[in-house]
């Protein structure tokens, strides 16, 4: 932690190059980081939505996805560019010490500027509905964020480490956020879950993954005309347990990564 504040600026400079690099030459610019999450809405609300019918029993179903969407698209982001940052600043590794971490870390800073323009959408379509958020569930929405950022950093950390000695890492983690996706109620609700379900243990596997629970906060912070949808007990605590064990996740993957930096300027 204290070389990476040592290195603060170079930080900043990567996150200033990560999104340069990756609008250069777009006319539209930063706009594009819009386009995937409003194309994916687009989809979902017309084909599960309207065809198989989900927007019936879902109140403001576009924000609902939309709220499932932008967390999702944080995490998706930091994990699939996190994985091959490493391998793709090979050139400089080679050239110039410095802490490894600065390079998952820099895509963060990215994915978060894009994260903080898809939440001004979102702020903005709850405010067209007429339905913005308002009081104490606006605690949600750091709650979740800090579980996401948490068990993000520490999977982007690791397997931007593994990824350099098994390259086929990087199209596995396609594969896995594919799953995971489907895995968390970002098009579905929870209420569809139990109704297939009733296994309690099952029902409880299914909590065991943070997504799920951030998905399901960032949907208690805005989506207000679910109020009366039910959702899981004592949801704030599970996030805080979350948090708790995303925490010493993070503590464990880091000492992987400082172990497996070692041969990084070799294997690149």
């Amino acid at each position: 932690m204290r070389d990476i504040f040592t290195h603060r600026e170079l930080l900043k400079m990567l996150v200033g190059r990560e999104l340069k690099a990756r609008y250069k030459d777009s006319s539209l610019g930063f706009i594009w980081s819009l386009a995937r999450p409003l194309a994916m809405l687009l989809i979902y609300y017309v084909a599960i939505g309207k065809f198989l019918g989900a927007a019936r029993n879902i109140p403001d179903f576009a924000i609902y996805i939309y709220t499932g969407l932008t967390a999702w698209q944080l995490f998706s982001e930091i994990i699939s560019s996190g994985t091959g940052s490493i391998v793709a600043n090979s050139g400089l590794i080679k050239k110039v010490y410095l802490p490894r971490e600065v390079f998952p870390l820099s895509v963060i800073g990215s994915a978060l500027f894009n994260f903080s323009i898809q939440l001004v959408v979102l702020i903005g379509a709850t405010i067209a509905v007429g339905n913005f958020p308002t009081g104490a569930r606006w605690l949600y929405l750091p709650l979740s964020l800090f579980v996401l950022l948490v068990f993000a950093t520490a999977f982007a950390l690791l397997l931007s480490a593994v990824n350099v000695y098994l390259r086929d890492v990087q199209y596995l983690v396609e594969i896995v956020m594919m799953i995971g996706f489907w895995l968390s109620p970002i098009v579905y609700s929870w209420t569809q879950v139990t109704d297939t379900v009733s296994a309690k243990w099952i029902q409880e596997l299914y909590l065991a993954n943070p997504m799920t629970l951030v998905t399901m906060g960032f949907q208690k912070a805005f989506w207000v005309s679910g109020d009366s949808q039910v959702l899981p007990d004592l949801l704030p605590e599970r996030l805080a347990i979350a948090g708790v064990v995303g925490l010493l996740l993070l503590w464990v993957f880091q000492r992987v990564f400082a172990r497996l930096q070692s041969n990084f300027a070799q294997e690149l």
